[in-house]
């Protein structure tokens, strides 16, 4: 055990959280130093999710008794508003910090303000991030301090996008991303919206004009493909737990056909661990609690478009997975270490 990472997890209560806990368990070299809870502090994490009884028996800390069990990584599991306080308040100077709230995406403070409708409190960090999107930006990712985890949303969509962006094959201001989410995505505190008898045998669009993920999407693929990008990102939920379904629509500029696309996306994907290309439209069960992101794409000469499909986990590759897959890369572990869970169909 004295050999192992010593991690610490601040906001380990919600779902997001509970995540990072299950697939830690999976990790050999890794050990959960403390897990902070304000609203639960005192109680033994097993009485927030009992699901881990007799596995996880470990006592909820407050944030104040924080820096006693020094941590050499800290994940922030925390609420679009609180990590930034955290690092205003810590820094990342005696641990590593992996951020998994949308505080650190956006490398600029008026386009936050603009999206996320609140004052940033710490834009001087905003520029030190490393998106942590592995398969686009891993070498930034190796030498980081400060990690923000991308969006569930974001990463279906971007890890779609960015072959075709990238290769120029597809015009940059006319690309349609439609995406749909189990409840899960709208984490664990009950709202009217994700209420059971409201959701169960309903579909429903949401956030059509201004979703705050549309920004980082954007920023994303522009920062990857070195150009101008606009789409227009509709979501929406679906009566599931957890989930993410992601299809995008795309104009070539280019002559392309079926195997011309498959070949682009085995150039950029064929290596990576936890993309897989399929051969027909996937399901959100085919990557069910695993890190996957499972992509289909094909060509309609009918109309011209790229269609593409993407499915994730959001709650593993679109949150606490790719979270691991980012420490894994910073530490120097294997990538795909604890993260080898199957996915889980039906």
């Amino acid at each position: 055990m004295g050999n192992k990472l010593k991690v610490g997890i601040v906001g380990a209560t919600g779902y997001t959280g509970s995540e990072l806990v299950r697939l830690q368990m999976y990790h050999p070299k890794v050990e959960i130093a403390v897990i902070t809870s304000e609203s639960h502090a005192g109680k033994q994490f097993t009485e927030v999710h009992p699901q881990f009884r007799g596995l996880v028996d470990i006592e909820l800390r407050s944030l104040e008794e924080f820096s006693v069990y020094s941590p050499d990584l800290v994940f922030l599991a925390l609420p679009h508003g609180v990590s930034m306080d955290f690092i205003q308040e810590h820094g990342y100077d005696k641990y590593k910090v992996i951020d998994l709230s949308g505080d650190f995406r956006l490398n600029s403070q008026d386009i936050y303000e603009k999206w996320y409708k609140r004052e940033h409190t710490s834009p001087e960090d905003l520029k030190e991030a490393e998106f942590g999107l592995p398969e686009l930006f891993r070498d930034k990712i190796k030498s980081a301090s400060f990690i923000a985890n991308p969006g569930c949303y974001p990463t279906s969509a971007i890890l779609a996008l960015a072959p075709l962006l990238k290769e120029k094959l597809i015009d940059p201001l006319d690309i349609v991303v439609d995406s749909k989410s189990g409840v899960t995505g709208a984490g664990a505190k009950p709202k009217s919206s994700t209420h059971f008898p409201d959701v169960f045998g309903d579909f429903s669009a949401y956030g059509l004009i201004g979703h705050r993920h549309t920004p980082e999407i954007q920023y994303v693929l522009e920062e990857y493909s070195e150009g101008e990008v606009e789409l227009l990102f509709i979501p929406h939920l679906l009566p599931i737990d957890r989930g993410i379904l992601t299809t995008t629509y795309s104009k070539p500029v280019k002559p392309v056909s079926d195997d011309s696309l498959l070949e682009l996306y085995k150039n950029l994907y064929d290596d990576e661990p936890f993309v897989r290309l399929s051969n027909i439209p996937p399901s959100v069960k085919n990557v069910r609690g695993s890190n996957f992101c499972d992509i289909y794409a094909t060509y309609n000469d009918r109309t011209n478009r790229i269609i593409t499909v993407s499915v994730i986990d959001n709650l593993v590759k679109g949150a606490a997975g790719q979270a691991i897959q980012n420490m894994n890369i910073l530490m120097g572990f294997e990538e795909t270490e604890g993260l080898t869970a199957l996915p889980l169909s039906p």
